[in-house]
C-alpha cells in the first residue's frame, strides 16, 4: 500500500503541474512517474539542489530515496499497474555503492559511448516496460552524457461494466458539427456521479470502475473553467476538499453535463446513463520548463555538481523529459448478438409501478480525466481531452 503522505505529495504535484501545463491542447501527464526519480535524486543531493528537491517532494531528503523505492514497489504490486526504474552510466563514472544498492536489481546498464546504440537500448527498455505504448525514450544521449535515470509507468484496466460504441453527433460547443466515436452505458450505481462545489464553479465527476483496483474519473467543469483548473480541482476533490452531492441528492442543473429526471421503473432503483467520447491522447513534456515545480532549478545548473551522494564526479541535471499516452475506450473483446422473438397477439403493456431517478451525464466537449488507484487514492495519470476520436466514416471525410 502506498503511504498516505506519499499519496498526498504525488497528488499535490499532479494538481499543480496540471494547472500550470494544461492549455488549449489536449495532454496527459503522470507525476507518479516523476516523483520516484525526484526522490532517488534528493537523497544524494547537496546544497540548494537538495533543499529544492525536498521541498518539491514534500518530505525530508534523507528519507526520500526509501519513499521513492516504496512507491515503485507499491505500483509494481498493484494489479493493473507496473513501474520500473532504469539507470545507464558511463563506465568511467564511479558510483557510490550505497546509492547504487538502493536501486532495484537489474536496473543498471552501461553507456558505451556509441550514441546510436545506447539510445536504441533505452528505446527498447521503454517499449519493454510500457507494452510498446511508448516507443522511444524522450531523452537523447550525447558525448557529454554521464548518467541517465529513467522511470516507466504502465496503467491498464478493463471496465467492470462494458460500453457500447456508436456514432455521437455533437450539435453545440467546441465539438459542434463533429461525429465522434461515442461510448455509452446504463447502470444502477447513481452514486458514481458526483458534483463538487469548487471555488471556480460546480465540477461534475463520474467514476468509471475498472476490474483491477483502478478507476478513471471523468471531469467536466463549466465552459469557462480552464483544463488546468478542472484537473487541479478534480485532484483536490479526491481528498475531500469540497462539498459534494451524489446519486439521489442530485437535481436538474446541479452540475455541468448532467440531466436529472424521473422515469417509470419496475423496482424504483435510481439509474445513471453515461455518454462519453472515446479518446487517445499523447504528450511530450520538458520538465525543465517548470524546473521549480519539480525541484530541479538548482540541480540543472551545470556550472557545478549537485549530487555527491551519487559520485565524486560533479553531476548536474542536463535534461528532464516525459513521454506519455492514454487511451479511453471499450477495451478488450466485446461481442454482440441479435435475438428475434416472434410476436403474437397480446395486451397493452402495463405501466411500471414505480418512478425512479435517472441521472444522465454527457461528456461531449473538452473534459479531464484522472486514473486513480482505488485503495490509496493515488492519481497515476491525469489528462485533458480536446481531440476525441471521430467516428470512422466521419473521420475519413473530416
Amino acid at each position: 500500500m502506498v503511504a498516505a503522505t506519499t499519496v498526498r505529495a504525488v497528488n499535490d504535484i499532479t494538481g499543480r503541474w496540471a494547472r500550470a501545463a494544461v492549455g488549449e491542447r489536449g495532454t496527459v501527464l503522470t507525476a507518479a512517474g516523476v516523483w520516484p526519480l525526484q526522490a532517488l535524486l534528493a537523497g544524494p543531493a547537496a546544497g540548494p539542489a537538495r533543499a529544492e528537491l525536498a521541498a518539491a517532494l514534500g518530505l525530508d531528503a534523507e528519507h526520500a530515496p526509501r519513499e521513492g523505492r516504496d512507491l515503485l514497489a507499491a505500483c509494481r504490486a498493484a494489479e493493473g499497474v507496473d513501474a520500473a526504474v532504469g539507470l545507464w552510466t558511463r563506465r568511467s563514472l564511479a558510483l557510490r555503492p550505497d546509492w547504487l544498492a538502493g536501486l532495484p536489481p537489474g536496473s543498471h546498464g552501461e553507456l558505451t559511448g556509441d550514441a546510436g546504440a545506447d539510445e536504441e537500448a533505452m528505446h527498447a527498455w521503454a517499449r519493454r516496460h510500457t507494452d510498446g505504448l511508448i516507443e522511444r525514450m524522450p531523452a537523447r544521449v550525447d558525448p557529454e552524457t554521464l548518467l541517465v535515470l529513467a522511470s516507466a509507468l504502465l496503467v491498464r484496466t478493463t471496465w467492470q461494466e462494458p460500453f457500447g460504441e456508436y456514432p455521437l453527433r455533437v450539435v453545440e460547443g467546441p465539438w459542434a458539427g463533429r461525429e465522434l466515436t461515442g461510448l455509452g452505458r446504463s447502470g444502477t450505481n447513481a452514486e458514481q456521479v458526483r458534483v463538487h462545489t469548487t471555488p471556480a464553479g460546480p465540477l461534475t465527476a463520474v467514476e468509471v470502475a475498472g476490474d483491477s483496483g483502478l478507476d478513471v474519473h471523468l471531469l467536466l467543469g463549466p465552459p469557462d473553467m480552464s483544463g488546468g483548473a478542472v484537473l487541479s480541482h478534480g485532484v483536490a476533490a479526491l481528498a475531500g476538499a469540497y462539498a459534494t452531492v451524489s446519486g439521489a441528492g442530485l437535481a436538474e442543473g446541479a452540475g455541468p453535463g448532467l440531466g436529472v429526471t424521473t422515469v417509470p421503473s419496475e423496482d424504483g432503483v435510481a439509474r445513471v446513463q453515461l455518454t462519453a467520447a472515446r479518446f487517445t491522447v499523447d504528450a511530450e513534456h520538458d520538465l525543465l520548463e517548470r524546473a521549480e515545480l519539480f525541484g530541479l532549478a538548482a540541480a540543472s545548473d551545470t556550472s557545478r555538481g549537485h549530487f555527491p551522494g551519487i559520485s565524486e564526479q560533479p553531476l548536474a541535471v542536463s535534461a528532464a523529459r516525459q513521454s506519455a499516452t492514454a487511451t479511453f475506450g471499450p477495451l478488450g473483446f466485446r461481442a454482440a448478438a441479435v435475438t428475434v422473438v416472434p410476436a403474437a397477439a397480446g395486451s397493452v403493456p402495463r405501466t411500471p409501478p414505480h418512478r425512479a431517478l435517472c441521472v444522465s451525464a454527457r461528456y461531449d466537449r473538452p473534459f479531464g480525466f484522472l486514473a486513480v488507484h482505488r485503495a490509496s487514492g493515488l492519481v497515476l495519470v491525469a489528462g485533458w481531452v480536446t481531440d476525441p476520436d471521430l467516428w470512422p466514416g466521419f473521420a475519413a471525410a473530416w
